[in-house]
Parts: C-alpha cells; structure tokens; sequence
C-alpha cells in the first residue's frame, strides 16, 4: 500500500461534518492550543449508547487539557427515545440527536461516531438488545473504529450487568470489552485487514459516576480531577461541559456549568492497569514515531516564537514542520498530526473559504453551480489557489481581498442519509462497510479546493452550503439538499376504515425541477377485502405550476388484516421530502418511501369534538382527526368553564406536567370541568422536574416502571369495567400489534379511588396496575394513563385507537 493511498484513506476518514455554519476563525489564543496540541500523540475513545450518554466534561478535559484526540462512539442515534421540543419520533427524532450530538462535539472538542444499531426503544436486558441489534454485526463496527482510530485508552459510560439500568447500557459496556479484545485479534474480522491493521488499545475502563447504581468499587479507582479552568479558551471544562451538554435539547438536558475542583472515577476493566493516570505507560510524545525525534524540537521553536498579533509569522515554521513530517515513514501520527499542521497554516492566514449556491435545493442527476469566496486576511501571506474540482485555476490571492470563482459539481444521487437508504430492521439500520461510524453522509455535494500556503500544498474539503439571512437570526447556513425530481406527500399516514367503509385520501404531487415531464403513476398491489381506486393515472403539470393533487379512494369490502399501500412513478418508488427545522441545529430533509397504511378497524365512535393541551409534543391530534373527530388546540393560559364546557372531553398531551410552566394554575379549571360532568384524560409525564407535585384529585406517585415489551401479556383484572366495554367492547385482541412498548413511567402508591382495570407486565417481573387509573369525579371523571398511545394512534394500532375512543367517553 503506497503513501499516497494511505494519506487518502485515512484523511478522508478524519473529515469532520458537524453543525452548517460560515466559517470559523480561529484566535490567536485558539491557535495556541492547537499548537500545543502538536506535541501530544495520544488518543481517547468514549463508549456508550445513546446521544446523551457520554460524560461531557471528561470529552472536553481530554480534548482541550490532555489535548488528545477525543471520540465518543455512541452504539444508537437515539431514535427510541422521547421528544420534548416537538413531535417527531423514531428515524426523526434519531435525525435531531445525530445533529445535537455534533452541535456537542463542535463544543466540547471531541469528534462523533456511531454504529448501525437502532434504538428500538427502552430494553430492561442486554440479551433482548443483542437479539434487535445483531450482536456480532455491531460488534464488527466497534471493531472496525477502534482500528481505524486507534485509541489508547477506552472508555465506557456503564457497567455490563444490571447496574447500568437500560438493556441499551448494558450492551455497550459488553460490546466495548469485546471489540478492545477483537480489535488485536488478526482472526477477527480479518476482511478489515485489506485496509486497516490490529490495534491493541492500553486499556478498558469504566467511568462511575454517583447517579443510579454507578459508583462502582470505590477501592482501587483510578481517581483524576477534571475541574480545571483553561486560560486559552476562557472556560473551565464545567462550563464547557455545560454548553455541550446542553445541545441536547429534544431530551431536555439544559445544564448548569461547574467550577472548581471535580473528581472523576474509574474503574479498571481490561488491559493494563493504571495507577495515577489514564494514560499511565503510554507515551504521548512524538518518541512513538519511529525518526521523529527532532520533531518536538520544531514544535517548541513553533510555539515560542508565535506572535499573538501577527499569526502569519508562524506560516514559515509551521511549512518547515510539514516537511519534516512528510519525511517520517507511514504511519497514523504522520497523517493526523499533517493535517492538524495544515489547519494551523489556514489559520495563521487568517484564511476565509466558504462555498455557497444559490438555493437550498438541488435536483439529483443534474449540475449544481456553485460559488467559492476565498480571502486571506492577514498581510504579507502568500497563498495560491490551484483548483476547485479539479478545475484548474493557479492564482495568487490578493491580500484581504474577498474574490470568488465559479465551479460545477455533479448531484449524483439525493442526500439521503445513509443509513436510511435501505430498510432497516427493528434492530439496525442496513449500512455497508465504507460508511462504518460516519455521523452524516461523508459523500454529501462537497468543493475540493486546492491551495499553497507556504509552498505547503494544502485540499480543502468542505460540504456546500446554501446561506440566507434570516431578519431574526441573522446569517445562516445549511447543508445543500439534493432531492427527487418528483416528490410527493400525504393528507393521511394510516387510514382506519370500518369494513363496508371508504375513505379517500390526497396525494400532493411536487415538481422539483422545471424539467420534469409527465409520468406514470401505479399504486402497489393489495390484499384481498380492499379496494383501491384509481389503480393508475398520468401525472402532468400545469405550465405555470409545480404541484398538482390526486385523490385515491380505498373501500374495505372485508378486508381482516392491515396493509401497506405502496406507490411507484415510472416504475420506481415514490419518494417523500421530510424537513426537520429547529433553530439550534440545521435543517434536514430525509426522502421517505411515500405509503400509506390501511388498517380494518370495528369501532364505536360517539365522540364528535375534543380539546387537546400539548405537552412536549405528540402526534394524536391528527390520529383523532383521522377518526372523525374535531380536534382543537388550547392555550393553557385562557382556559376557562365555557371554553372546556363545549368538548366531549379534554386530553392533556405527554409531559405536559414537565415542560408547561402554567400548568399548575389550569389544573383546579379542569378539575371543575370533570367535576361538572366532563372527561380529563392526563398522559404520561416523568417523575422528575415537575411544574406541579401533587396534580391529581386523588394521589398516586409517578414512578420510573414501564413494560418494554410491545407484546407482553395484559391482564383484565376488573373485565367488567365500563372502560373496557362500551361504547367497544375491549379484549386481549385489542392489544395484538402495539409497536415498541406497552407503556411507560407507570403510577403507583395508588389512592383506592381510582379504577385500575389493567394489568401488565415484561417477562419475569411482577404485575403493574398503574398504567390505567381512572376516578368517578363528580358527574364526570379523571384519567391517568402511562399507555403509550401517543405512539399507537399515530402508527394506526386499532386496539390502542379502540381503547382510546372508550377512555373519551362520558359514560363509563
């Protein structure tokens, strides 16, 4: 394997894609610690599970004190988890952490991997995680990073056993001691070693913490203090840690910084153990480089001679250390301390390279004009653009003059991300070998621009980006999509039809490109009891338009089981555009398969109008409206008797105790209401951060338990229960086909008052009887429930819709 191909190979691995934003420059202070980070070679790799998992402090104190190369490989992207700033869920919501956890990393110093496993919600076993995610496949990821990273230390967040709570935790603390050994071991996974070599990291540990069940042994512990305050960058790695842990803003992490003296904990694991240190026996200096030992010595002159007000002198140094370096045999040193040389160069010339085009959207298979803006705005530096794509340009930049150039780039294909362009199972996304560990699409529309800075030559890779100027937020940025040529999306997700029934559904139609000619619509085939019409029609656009809408009509004419109606334009899959927009990350768009579910469904529904309160956001309203229902949106702060009298009943969203601040003064206008005859049915809300401790007309507590399994057994211990029989007569069919867990943060210490009809359990544990508490208020009545219907009646589940409908109704 020639030089040439291993500085491409392992370079195009260390491309770091995080949150779309202009281009930084750096601070003379900035530039400093980065320059001090060229005399340490040493590596950390952070293990875990989910985004929010990982120890944010340590990350930035390893990153920006120890100044090694700091990772955290987070097994999931979070997608089972819950969502408190919107209603997005599964792949979704796994787009939002993937993108906090990056916007952390920007933070914190640290760099983000992942592996192919997907969240498939909370798992109370590692041995029921295994089983969702493939063990050995995830394993072959973990190995395949730890190879190509080579870390010295490891370090996982949990235990491997009960101590660590979520079957999640548990499984990446076994899946890190395996893959330290595996990775060593040429007989595992040997197909890797066409590109990469064993790697033996130093050691395995396990960082405790105080929370749950983590503190471990306290004997023996390895024991750092971590608070210190970084002059450079103007922080203590608390207040760090706080802003970092802070991007993770769907999960509520809001942080408070810390300063001063804090302890962290490990315990010894596997390797070689470390008595006052992490990286106890290894050597962080350039001696582990075979020939470099004159290298430090160009280092120290570097930094000694750097000149806080005139960065550029330091361009001459830094181009004699790039040479040095390119002198040294192969290795993973020579690259990765190359290029931390070749940022320092941009840096010291006060280098600004944005590549921009003119809108957000591209259409796949066509060329995308872009715009390259180059200035080098320190004096006296000479720099030389040489090309941008392979265009040949060789021209000096003036000084701190902004100048620009034209180049094309190819859209090849759409910027699905890609894991999610195969199907997945319940367990892992379908990824292939080349895209192990990526955070995002390492092929997204990219400028190659080539530069000579110092006689150093010098490529630039950088995502293009579209940028506008909000009159709120002022400048932005994000990452150039390239969508379908047609695109189109749906009135409805799932349709729940009576047998004997129709319903009709729309199908809006989008042209993405000018271009785009007429085509040809099928719908996919159907099980036999629907009727689906029409089954074909052309589709054209109107001259002076881009979107036109299709009407399908389907009939269940005795259909007994669900199916998924597919469409296909030319022959091919019809793709969706699905956008995720939130402030504090950039937006996404994701090209879904467009489908639609169709469910038979027996149901009693007298329920005609509801008010609905958000909490942090669910998608039951529209599943609600799908059913008939006339479903409105109240503000909790203008609620009164007159406005609650009109409703059939009043449905408080998930986590509305958690996230509303008003909350406490809307709970005794409800109360009145049920106690006036009306219906008030609360969902779930966790146990901790409270708006309101003591919500409930009759008390209970909220608890941490839930049933995990989406099909473990219910038990009817009061069957006669007006709740389960009218206006549906409710029964264990009722609860086939719920998907990813029964329900969640159950109550209990349940006042005798409340009605608990249910019973449930996983496997192996003892029955739970607060998933359903109902209480007789007055002339109408209260409910709590832990059910998870926020996500059953979005994905069409008819038992949940069923059951739903009955907990609406006055009569029982």
């Amino acid at each position: 394997m020639g030089r040439h191909y291993i500085r491409i190979l392992i370079a195009s691995f260390f491309v770091k894609f995080s949150f779309a934003q202009a281009p930084q420059s750096l601070s003379s202070a900035e530039i400093r610690q980065k320059m001090e980070r060229l005399s340490v070679l040493g590596s950390a790799l952070y293990f875990a599970a989910h985004p929010d998992d990982e120890n944010t402090k340590l990350i930035a104190y390893l990153a920006s004190e120890r100044k090694v190369r700091t990772a955290y490989l987070s097994l999931t992207r979070g997608d089972g988890g819950q969502n408190l700033i919107g209603t997005e869920q599964g792949i979704e919501l796994g787009l939002i952490r993937t993108q906090e956890l990056l916007q952390a990393r920007r933070i914190d110093g640290g760099e983000q991997y992942f592996s192919s496993a997907y969240d498939f919600g909370f798992s109370k076993t590692y041995d029921e995680t295994f089983r969702f995610w493939q063990k050995n496949e995830v394993l072959r990821e973990a190995v395949w990073l730890i190879r190509k990273l080579q870390p010295d230390v490891i370090i996982t967040r949990f235990p491997p056993d009960e101590r660590g709570g979520h079957g999640h935790h548990q499984a990446s603390a076994i899946l890190a001691h395996e893959a330290f050994l595996a990775a060593a071991d040429p007989k595992q996974f040997p197909e890797q070693l066409q590109e990469v070599g064993i790697w033996q990291a130093k050691r395995l540990l396990w960082n405790t913490a105080s929370f749950m069940r983590m503190q471990g042994e306290s004997k023996d512990q390895l024991k750092i203090d971590i608070g210190n305050f970084n002059p450079l960058l103007g922080q203590s790695y608390g207040e760090i840690s706080a802003l970092s842990r802070s991007q993770h803003k769907s999960q509520g992490f809001g942080s408070a910084s810390s300063n001063g003296r804090f302890i962290e904990s490990f315990e010894y694991v596997a390797g070689e153990k470390a008595s006052n240190d992490l990286f106890d026996g290894i050597d962080l200096t350039w001696n582990r480089v075979e020939g470099a030992s004159a290298i430090q010595q160009d280092i120290d002159r570097l930094r000694n001679s750097f000149d806080d007000r005139a960065p550029q002198h330091s361009i001459p140094a830094l181009a004699k250390l790039w040479k040095a370096i390119q002198q040294l045999p192969n290795s993973y040193w020579k690259v990765r301390k190359t290029q931390e040389v070749e940022d320092l160069l941009l840096a010291c010339a006060g280098l600004r390279i944005e590549s921009i085009v003119s809108s957000s959207r591209a259409v796949a298979g066509t060329s995308v004009p872009f715009k390259t803006e180059i200035i080098i705005r320190n004096p006296g530096v000479k720099a030389n653009i040489s090309a941008i794509n392979g265009q040949k340009i060789d021209q000096q930049l003036p000084e701190n003059e902004l100048i620009s150039f034209s180049s094309t780039t190819l859209a090849n294909s759409t910027t699905q991300p890609y894991w999610l362009v195969k199907p997945h199972t319940l367990g892992r996304f379908a990824v292939e070998s080349k895209d192990y560990g990526y955070p995002m699409n390492p092929d997204l529309p990219t400028a190659k621009i080539e530069l000579q800075i110092g006689e150093v030559p010098i490529m630039v890779q950088q995502a293009i980006q579209y940028r506008l100027v909000d009159p709120v937020r002022g400048e932005v940025h994000e990452y150039l999509e390239v969508v379908p040529a047609i695109s189109a999306s749906l009135s409805q997700q799932a349709l729940l039809i009576p047998q004997g029934e129709k319903r009709t559904v729309e199908i809006t139609f989008q042209r993405n490109s000018a271009s785009s000619s007429a085509s040809s619509i099928q719908l996919g085939s159907t099980a036999k009891g629907w009727n689906i019409a029409p089954r074909t029609f052309e589709l054209s656009f109107p001259e002076r338009g881009n979107s036109v809408i299709k009407t399908v009509t389907v009939t269940n004419i005795g259909a007994d089981a669900s199916q998924t109606l597919t469409f296909n334009i030319d022959g091919q899959p019809l793709k969706g555009i699905r956008e995720i927009a939130y402030e504090h990350i950039p937006r996404q768009a994701w090209f879904p398969n467009v489908e639609l579910k169709l469910q038979p469904i027996s149901i009693v529904n007298p329920i005609k109008r509801v008010g609905y309160i958000m909490g942090a956001g669910d998608l039951i309203p529209e599943a609600l409206r799908n059913l008939g229902i006339q479903v409105d949106l109240l503000d909790i702060a203008k609620l009164n008797g007159s406005v609650l009298a009109q409703y059939d009943a009043v449905i408080c969203g998930v986590r509305l105790l958690n996230v509303n601040p008003q909350v406490g003064k809307a709970l005794d206008i409800l109360y009145r209401y049920a106690n006036d005859g009306g219906v008030v049915l609360m969902q779930y809300n966790v146990n901790s951060r409270l708006q309101e401790e003591e919500f409930a007309p009759k008390p209970f507590s909220l608890s941490r338990a839930r049933v995990t399994e989406e099909d473990a057994e219910v038990r009817f211990v009061q069957s006669n229960d007006p709740a389960l029989n009218y206006p549906n007569k409710i029964t264990k069919q009722d609860f086939e086909g719920w998907v990813q867990e029964r329900g969640l943060y159950f109550a209990e210490n349940i006042d005798p008052s409340y009605r608990t009809p249910l019973e449930m359990a996983d496997k192996n544990e003892s029955p739970h009887k607060g998933s359903l508490l109902i209480y007789k208020m007055g002339k109408g009545k209260f409910m709590y429930t832990g059910l998870s219907f926020f996500r059953q009646l979005p994905a069409g589940v008819p038992g949940a819709t069923r059951l739903f409908v009955n907990l609406l109704t006055k009569e029982n």
